[in-house]
């Protein structure tokens, strides 16, 4: 039976076990890291039925405090959210010092950046990126795809895109590592200067391959952001299609009230 609250409701049995979990992993009863108790012991602790723990653990889940990795069960995680300020993660100071915006980013909250790509080359522009930069579906860009990892630990996807006619002379966007700044100090060093980057978010759960790709729980929340970076000129020079872990980023943003 559930415990009566306010009005005479009561709250369901595997609500109640689920918030008793969620504390223990906020108390560091359960640390990152920790199996979370099997199915099996936690029926014989709590006392009910294998469906009701099912349940408290469809909530646990949710809490985006533990991941289910297949057979080993419920793991509590150490992810940590990495705070975004859009007033300032993009700023041309952190390119000058080197630094290109997610390990500024990463830098700021004291965390461990590793970047991986897993791409770069050649790559027909699909239909929603191409309107973006202005060109036809189909018209050649250049493409880097990255994995970015914090504390060792995969948190985001980001897929860039930018017009082949401003890339083919700028060598360093075909490598690797394209130089302190990254991207974007590369195209300022090439005369494209930034007035603007424009984003869009939407939050909605993860397909199955990117659960896997981030390390997820099937499902898991995950914020899709797609960026144009603006020059003086007007143009749309690179489209940035980004996957993160929701349970990874605050987004903070600046809104002036004045005109």
């Amino acid at each position: 039976m559930g415990t009566p609250v306010g009005g005479g409701r009561s709250v369901p049995r595997y609500v109640q076990i689920a918030e008793e979990i969620v504390r223990q992993i906020q108390a560091g009863v359960l640390k990152p890291g920790d199996l979370v108790p099997s199915e099996s012991e936690l029926v014989e602790r709590y006392g009910v039925a294998g469906g009701t723990i099912r349940k408290a653990m469809v909530e646990v889940r949710a809490s985006g405090l533990v991941e289910t990795r297949h057979g080993k069960g419920s793991i509590v995680k150490d992810r940590p959210p990495v705070r975004l300020r859009s007033s300032d993660r993009f700023r041309a100071s952190h390119r000058r010092g080197g630094k290109a915006a997610y390990l500024a980013e990463s830098a700021q909250s004291g965390a461990t950046a590793k970047v991986s790509v897993l791409y770069i080359g050649p790559m027909e522009a699909p239909q929603d990126i191409a309107e973006r930069l202005g060109v036809d579906a189909g018209t050649q860009v250049l493409a880097r795809r990255r994995l970015y990892f914090r504390n060792g630990v995969p948190v985001e996807t980001a897929s860039s895109y930018l017009p082949w006619d401003v890339v083919k002379d700028i060598p360093q966007l075909f490598s690797e590592n394209p130089g302190p700044g990254g991207i974007y100090a590369r195209l300022e060093d090439d005369g494209h200067v930034f007035t603007e980057f424009v984003e869009t978010l939407q939050a909605r759960p993860a397909a199955k391959a990117e659960a896997s790709e981030l390390a997820l729980s099937p499902g898991a929340p995950v914020v899709h952001l797609l960026r144009n970076a603006v020059t003086k000129t007007g143009r749309v020079v690179e489209v940035c299609d980004t996957l993160m872990a929701a349970d990874q980023f605050v987004f903070e943003y600046r809104i002036p009230a004045s005109d």
